[in-house]
């Protein structure tokens, strides 16, 4: 009988919120952080605008206050919120002398910090780096950090598979994690078993349960599909945010047009040139992200590809209105990208399209990124504080990972938990899929993917929620075909983890028959707060909703 291997502490997911909490725990023991590509390749990496903070005083955080639970729609949940904004000044400070490099006015580390604004943001308080690669830059600083200390081990091209649960007096707790590398023909005989102190999911969101998606490949809900197995409690799964902006053109990837191009004055303009947004809302092109990307849907698009329309991003009026602004320095990744297929921002109208892009819920935690099962964190994407309501406010995310990264690693390192110890690894080999079966399971995946697009998108209504779990049930079916053989293999993990986080999508937006935030039913159109001023919650796949 072989045991598993021990840490003190796992942290599944490199992004922002996985590498600040990592940092933190490794003062006090032992940390592994597994990443499912290499060390840099997450939501974080791909950030473009910034990160939201308030930096000038008690003020500038209470304004921030207010337009975060503004942008949440009646229901962000006002502690956490609270949190996020005071919280968060500290930790930008942290990050900056870490190493990161925001713009600034000039190359002196001592210049002012550049800010830009974006939707539903009452003034600018968005730092940048490099433009418009400030996850990148966030991500390189934290990773560096993480790398320099001595008890901080990486575990890259793999990936949680199952989270072990042991009984004690107190009831369950996740005690280890199994884990694959990407190539299983490596490691034929079975999953590496890791015990530790306590594990936390911050393995991000779930944006490739949708055709449409400005995520990365690695983004395929395992943290929350893992959580859910073990019986955590998931909230505002329904919530999921369209950016408005990513760009449409046929063959290319759904590339993400940053909001800050709105922010530094862009138009947005339908097919016959007219700027449409003031039909929609006073703030323009500035209103909350689910308003402008439900009226880009209503200008342009059709389920009939026939009866669509274009809609497009109108930055060629900034240059000459703003003498002095180089765009393609301003925004240099969004100017390489778009040159690569013969666009300009400054001479072209750029065709865009709403993609899914954000998880507003999530593996429901406390404040303290506890989730309803010992022994099991959550922070970032993966988790739902209730800190965005049914709206994430653009730029908070990146603010959310560390200010809930940290607190996570805080709340690992008080807690009494009991020390790793020794368990057996699973005595079952499992069994590999062949290229046809694998190809099965990547047919499995694009059909669900565009079933959710149609039936759980941008808008809904009973009538397609149900055919969406009416597939789900049919590609669930599908899938259990070859769990149930025994078989194995990355892509058939993250198809289970896709399907399972898409049920619970399905399940609470049809139980939420109200239009709040980023998820709206053309057959209950406005919001309901005496019913549904609430969160909801999943636990075993049944939805109750709660006020927090």
């Amino acid at each position: 009988m072989s045991f598993a291997e021990s840490v003190d502490y796992l942290v599944i997911g490199a992004g922002v919120a996985g590498l600040r909490a990592a940092i933190s725990l490794a003062d006090h023991g032992q940390v592994l952080v597994i990443t499912k590509e290499s060390l840099g390749e997450s939501n974080t990496h791909y950030a473009q605008g910034g990160i939201a903070v308030a930096l000038e005083g008690r003020e500038d955080v209470a304004l921030h206050l207010e337009d975060t639970i503004a942008a949440g729609d009646g229901l962000v949940h006002r502690a956490a919120a609270e949190v996020l904004v005071s919280e968060g000044p500290e930790r930008v400070a942290e990050l900056i002398e870490w190493g990161a490099a925001f713009d600034r006015e000039d190359d002196r580390p001592s210049g002012r910090l550049l800010r830009t604004r974006e939707a539903a943001h009452s003034h600018p308080r968005i730092l940048h780096a490099n433009g418009d690669a400030t996850g990148a830059e966030i991500s390189r600083s934290l990773s560096v950090t993480a790398q320099n200390h001595p008890r901080i081990k990486f575990a890259e091209w793999t990936m949680a598979t199952a989270l072990i649960v042991e009984e004690d007096a107190e009831g369950h707790r996740v005690v280890a994690a199994d884990l694959i590398s990407a190539d299983l023909s490596a490691s034929p005989n079975h999953p590496r078993r890791v015990t530790a102190r306590a594990i936390l999911l911050a393995s991000g969101g779930a944006g490739q349960v949708y055709s449409d998606t400005t995520n990365p490949a690695v983004a395929t809900g395992d943290g929350i599909a893992l959580a859910a197995q073990v019986g955590a409690e998931l909230a505002d799964m329904e919530f999921y945010q369209f950016h408005p902006t990513a760009l449409s053109l046929p063959g290319v990837p759904r590339f993400l047009l940053s909001e800050a191009l709105r922010g530094e004055g862009a138009y947005l303009r339908n097919h016959l040139g007219e700027r449409f947004m003031e039909r929609y809302h006073p703030q323009l092109e500035l209103a909350p992200r689910d308003v402008v990307a439900r009226a880009i849907a209503r200008e342009g698009m059709s389920a009939d590809p026939a009866l669509s329309f274009p809609v497009y991003l109108d930055m060629r009026h900034v240059s000459k209105e703003r003498k002095g602004i180089d765009l393609t320095q301003r925004f240099p990744g969004i100017s390489r990208f778009l040159a690569a297929h013969g666009l300009s921002l400054q001479h072209d109208l750029i065709p865009v399209r709403p993609a899914a892009h954000y998880l507003m819920g999530g593996i429901r935690t406390d404040l303290n990124g506890r989730t309803t099962v010992k022994g099991l964190y959550a922070a970032g994407e993966a988790a739902c504080t209730g800190v965005h309501g049914a709206n994430r406010l653009a730029s908070n995310s990146l603010l959310e990972g560390l200010v809930f990264g940290a607190r996570a690693a805080e709340a690992m390192l008080s807690d009494r938990l009991p020390e790793a110890h020794a368990i057996a690894t699973s005595a079952e080999a499992p069994k590999q899929m062949d290229a046809n079966e694998e190809a099965q399971v990547e047919e499995i995946i694009t059909r669900l993917q565009r079933s959710m697009w149609a039936t759980a998108g941008l808008l809904r209504q009973e009538s397609t929620l149900r055919e969406g779990i009416s597939t789900h049930a049919e590609i669930e079916s599908s899938l259990a075909y070859y769990t149930g053989q025994g078989k194995s293999s990355r892509r058939l993990f993250e198809a289970c983890a896709l399907a399972s986080v898409a049920g619970s999508i399905l399940r609470a937006a049809l139980a939420r028959t109200e239009s709040r935030g980023a998820h709206f039913r053309n057959d209950h159109p406005v919001r309901d707060d005496e019913k549904f001023r609430k969160h909801s919650v999943e636990r075993n796949g049944q939805v109750r909703f709660e006020q927090w």
